[in-house]
This record gives structure tokens, sequence and C-alpha cells, in this order.
């Protein structure tokens, strides 16, 4: 018999799995979608993304998420890093952790210093979702969030995500609807990338990694707590934040004094959000990824208006990789600096932000839908 961990039998109870046709997961809970060129596997704890492989410039398959070998860690992991999931209702901080709908302040849970971050330690990635659909190339997972179920989140949420495999590219879509009142949704899936899988001999650090958004010609402002001050700021050329101008690599900046402590308090590198502009073109790609090392290039292509990138500061060198990743001989711990995360989403805290014009993309009345659409097309240099 088969064997189905625990914490996933709920969402293969009650006829998720009925067609005979589509796939089961394996011994770890792992459903597993492939494609030309691509095979990605997801767990329904948080919606989660665990593996994801793509050939490099020699034709070697790498493994280029982070994630555990052991799917039952997921849950488990006190530092719960959102490796590749989908937090919600209202993803990344918000201000002092509170806002307010109709002049009613709501209070939220504060989780990251003084602020609220992902919607607190109930959010969306702390929960087993249902499997509503798989296939061999497909999967939607689906969600109910009660209201109040993470602290200030009022009014119940339906939401779902689909994920899907084509060649070469991996897409995500996901949708929400506000059941009976307004109330903040904001989603992103929180991708951990690392295009070398650690497999470079001499520097497992994401700063050799080549980052370019031609869209991306704003940022905003942030303090000590990686916060939003409400200062959106243009770039200019060669600017620590200038991924437009040019393709940078990510730790281009990193001589610079303004690089420590240019994401917060401590913080060295990036943990900020940009803004795409205005009048760009959504079916082109707004981000592309690179590794001259692996070859590997990803694309991104999001109809969201901004990004946060987080470049894995706070990472102490004491989590191992998975077994898919790293070159033999070496350790298996993750340096500090050794990968990035990358969100597409809406402005962050612009429910704490009218001056911005963003509530009417992050607030929901009872019955309007949010949706949410993304790609990535994998390829090399």
């Amino acid at each position: 018999m088969r064997f189905i961990p625990a914490a996933f039998a709920a969402s293969i109870a009650g006829g998720a799995l009925a067609q005979p046709s589509s796939p089961l997961p394996d011994a770890q809970g792992r459903y597993t979608l492939e494609a030309e060129g691509i095979k990605a596997q997801f767990i329904p704890y948080a919606a989660t993304l665990t593996n994801l492989w793509v050939k490099d410039k020699n034709g070697v398959q790498r493994d280029i998420v982070l994630g555990y070998d052991n799917t039952s860690f997921y849950p488990v992991d006190p530092g719960h890093p959102v490796y590749n999931a989908i937090p919600g209702r209202y993803v990344n901080r918000i201000g002092n952790g509170q806002y307010s709908i109709d002049n009613v302040t709501y209070n939220t849970q504060k989780n990251d210093g003084p602020n609220t971050l992902h919607s607190g330690t109930n959010n969306w990635s702390f929960r087993n979702w249902n499997v509503s659909k798989v296939t061999s190339k497909s999967i939607t997972f689906s969600i109910y969030d009660a209201s109040n179920s993470s602290l200030g989140m009022i009014g119940g949420v339906t939401a779902s995500v689909t994920y899907s495999v084509s060649k070469n590219k991996w897409s995500i879509s996901m949708d929400a609807v506000s059941n009976d009142q307004k109330t903040p949704i904001m989603l992103t899936q929180h991708t951990y990338f690392q295009l070398d899988a650690f497999a470079r001999p001499d520097n497992r650090t994401i700063w050799n990694h080549t980052l370019y958004m031609p869209e991306a010609k704003r940022v905003m402002e942030i303090d000590g707590n990686a916060l939003p001050t409400g200062v959106i700021a243009n770039i200019s050329k060669n600017d620590i934040s200038d991924f437009w101008s040019a393709p940078h690599q990510l730790g281009f900046a990193s001589g610079n004094a303004g690089f420590e402590n240019n994401c917060g308090n401590g913080c060295h590198g990036y943990n900020g959000n940009w803004a795409f502009n205005d009048k760009r073109n959504k079916k082109k790609p707004a981000l592309t990824l690179s590794s001259e090392w692996s070859g590997i290039k990803a694309d991104l292509v999001t109809d969201q208006d901004a990004v946060v990138l987080y470049t894995c500061n706070w990472n102490d060198g004491k989590t191992e990789f998975k077994s898919t990743q790293g070159v033999t001989g070496q350790d298996k711990f993750i340096p500090r600096d050794g990968c990035i995360a990358i969100e597409a989403q809406d402005y962050v805290d612009g429910i704490n932000h009218p001056e911005w014009g963003r509530l009417g993309k992050q607030i929901f009345g009872k019955g309007q839908k949010y949706r949410w659409e993304s790609s990535w097309s994998f390829g090399t240099i």
C-alpha cells in the first residue's frame, strides 16, 4: 500500500482524487507535473512548490528552488521561511499591525517587530489546502479562510491557486473572492530561487546571479524594519536599486557603503518592493534572472504592478539544501545570501497608503473577485 503522510490525507479524502486517471502523490505526498524541459512537484501544505527541475546550458537537470527532502518538515520548521508557498490573505507587511476600512480600525498580529508579516502566524502558508483538481500537467489547490482566523483578517474568503506546466514554462493563477464584507486581499507565489542549485563549487551566494527589470524604475523607500515609508522614489542609473538601466549582478553594489542596512537594520542586500511602469506591456517579461555559471535563465511575466525581492540575508548557514542540489564532497548548508525570493504582487502596505491609489486593488467587498496571474519561462543564455 502506498504511504501518504497524514498531513496530506485530508486533501486526498473527500473525492479530490476520484478520477482514476488522476496522478497520485508519491510517498512524500508530492504531486508531480511534467512537460518538455520542466518537472515540478507540489504538496497541499501551503500549496507549496517543493522541487523545480530545468536543464542548464550543459543539459544537466537542476532543481532550482529551495525546500526540504522530507516534506513533513515544512509544517514544523520553526523558522518557517515560506518556501515557494502561498501566504495570505494579505502578503508582506502591514504597518504597525493595523489597517482601516470605512473608518473602522482592525488590529493584526505583530509577528515582525512592530509590523504584521503575511497576515500573522496562522496565514495561508501555515495551512493544508484542498486538492480540487489534478492532472499530469496541472493541479489546483483551494482554501476557505474564515473571518478572523488570522487576527484582524475580517470576513470569509474563498481562494484557489492553479499550477500548470508546458514546454519550459511554469504558470500560476490565483483567484479569491470576499464572501461577506470588505477585507484586504493581496497574494503572491513566494518563490526562492538558486539557479545554480548550490552546485557551483566556488560560490554558493546569489551575488553572481544577474537580474534585469527594465520596467522597474521606482522603488518603495523603507524604514529600519523594511516597512515602506510612503515615499516611492525614482531609481537613477547605477543606484543600489538599479536593475532597469542594464542587467546587473545582484552583488554589483555590494562595495557601496549603503549596501549594509539597505534592506533594514542589520540587513544587507535587498528586501524591498519595486514598482513597474504603469504603461508596460504585461505580456512581456517584467523580470529576468540568470546565472552565467549554470546558464539558466528565468523570465517572469506577470499581471502584477510590483515585485518584492529578498536576497536571503537572514539565513544563518545552519539549514541544509536538498539532496537534489549541491556538489559531491562539500557540505550541504545554505549560506547567508544564498538565494533570492521573488514575489510578484501589488504595493506593500498599500492599504495604509491611500495616496498611492491602490485600495481598489487591495480591498474587496462582498462578491468582489481578486485575480493574479504569472508565469516563469526557462531557457539558457
